[in-house]
């Protein structure tokens, strides 16, 4: 079963571009991107917890097993 990163989703849903979250989260575009684009290979709890509080979500808004 492949994870789904709904990055996207919740990025639009909160109206906000990747350069804003970016900032947010202190990750570099290239990164957010990687993540965005659902072709990367880990994520770290850390870069986890600070997406959702910038994005005011919980981990299973972020993340879909399917």
């Amino acid at each position: 079963m492949p994870i789904i990163v709904n990055l996207d989703v919740m990025m639009a849903k909160r109206k906000m571009s990747l350069s804003e979250l970016s900032e947010k989260v202190d990750l570099t575009l290239a990164n957010l991107s990687i993540l965005k684009t659902g072709k990367a290979k880990a994520v770290r709890f850390s870069t986890l917890e600070a997406l959702c509080k910038a994005l005011d979500c919980q981990p299973g808004d972020l993340l879909e097993c399917r």
